[in-house]
């Protein structure tokens, strides 16, 4: 397979390139890199003037579903709402039925997304850090590790107890592999549905304080001051003094990183005042100081990574009352436009910060190997258009769940495409 991609802006943080070339590619590896590449008939054209060419993104917090509740999700959907949305790889939860806490389960996930996704994206578990999430004993992490999980969580819950996570920091640290922690005090938001706050006491919906996640930060912190050599990252944080906490542990040089989603750095708790249940998510939606400190540490580089936490839910799961729907929206065809609209017009992120919040640095947490944009080196790209402009429809989703609050938003920039493992796939309307 030949593939020739003409006039494409490279955007590369790894190389520190940010310039116009041409890349021939031939059975999937970067053959020709230049300024003028030779045409050869035998290849497939792609024009690429005015779009750029970045290193694949990844989407390292993902709920691909399967196995258990393939009514909301599989592999294959999810790895297609992945490549439509700009991403050559995901990062899959492990709250499934059986959750990831068995060699046996990452194995059957990378089998499975190997045949149903053909390669086009790259599946990476990321298993249990205890045996069915229940925060009491450690997962077996070795075997995980050695089947192929790139980290250990019990996202969607926390690991509550001190000891535990502290075993697990130990544990974890001997394969080089990362903790993330769903950072909640889960003893302050039992029944809790929203940002604990004066939009919560209108709205009369029982609250989730800030502090629960902030607390639990601080006391990860101190831990791992006591287990220095550990990596700990922290999943979709939501207020600014969380932020503060992670700031002050990299100051310290601690192995701290951390995340966040674009719902955290887009909305804010009034959107829940129309009662939607696709405004339900944990951590809640929180307030406008919370969104302009979110997009100050996206900025200044304490806040590593963009993920989505892509949540699928079906109808049925959502159309219930505010206090009885499930947590979560789905996130993979929309985070890219989102980033570009909220992040990189309103000039908090430059096109090379975006590339290292969404390719670079979630590779390098996940301890995965770079993405090399040089002659010889397999080609892993993504496509953008940054100045289209368009409106989420969520009927035209892949995903086969459409729960998202930003059905009808207007966006501006948008992925046109994948290049991973040999395989091209571009929009249709690009084509």
């Amino acid at each position: 397979m030949k593939v020739h991609l003409k006039n494409g802006r490279l955007v590369d943080p790894a190389s520190g390139k940010d310039e116009t070339l041409d890349f021939l590619i031939v059975d999937g590896r970067f053959e020709k890199i230049g300024h003028s590449v030779p045409s050869d008939s035998s290849a497939q054209m792609v024009e690429l003037k005015n779009k750029i060419v970045v290193p694949g993104f990844i989407d390292m917090h993902v709920h691909l579903r399967e196995p258990g509740f393939e009514h909301k999700e599989t592999i294959e959907s999810g790895c297609a709402s992945a490549a439509r949305g700009g991403f050559t790889a995901v990062c899959c939860m492990p709250n499934t039925n059986p959750c990831i806490d068995d060699e046996s389960v990452v194995r059957y996930i990378h089998e499975k997304a190997k045949s149903v996704c053909k390669g086009i994206v790259d599946v990476y578990p990321i298993a249990a850090a205890t045996k069915g999430r229940e925060g009491k004993e450690l997962s077996p992490m070795a075997e995980l590790a050695h089947a192929g999980a790139v980290g250990f969580t019990d996202d969607g819950a926390p690991i509550s107890s001190p000891e535990v996570m502290r075993r697990a920091l130990e544990y974890s640290s001997m394969y080089g592999l990362v903790v993330i922690q769903h950072a909640e005090e889960s003893s302050m938001t039992h029944g809790g549905c929203m940002n604990e706050g004066f939009i919560s006491t209108r709205l009369g919906l029982p609250g989730i304080p800030h502090v629960a996640e902030e607390l639990m930060i601080a006391r990860d912190i101190i831990l791992l001051r006591y287990v220095p050599n550990a990596r700990y990252h922290v999943a979709h944080i939501s207020t600014h003094g969380s932020l503060d906490h992670i700031r002050r542990a990299k100051a310290e040089r601690l192995n701290v990183t951390c995340e966040v989603t674009p719902h955290h750095f887009t909305l804010t708790d009034d959107a829940v005042a129309g009662f939607d249940t696709n405004t339900k998510m944990n951590p809640p939606l929180r307030t406008k100081e919370d969104v302009l400190a979110l997009k100050e540490g996206l900025k200044d580089g304490s806040i590593d990574a963009i993920v989505t936490d892509h949540a699928p839910h079906t109808i049925d799961e959502k159309e219930v009352e505010y206090t009885e729907a499930p947590f979560g929206i789905v996130g993979l065809e929309t985070a890219v436009g989102l980033a570009i609209t909220e992040l990189v017009e309103q000039g908090y992120l430059s096109l090379y910060q975006l590339v290292e919040r969404f390719s670079t640095a979630p590779r390098r947490i996940c301890s995965l190997p770079p993405i090399r944009i040089e002659e010889g080196e397999p080609a892993n790209l993504t496509f953008i258009d940054p100045l289209t402009e368009w409106t989420v429809n969520t009927q035209s989703f892949k995903s086969k769940s459409k729960n998202s609050p930003f059905n009808g938003r207007k966006l501006k920039g948008k992925s046109i495409g994948i290049f991973n493992n040999g395989q091209m796939l571009l929009s249709q309307k690009f084509e």
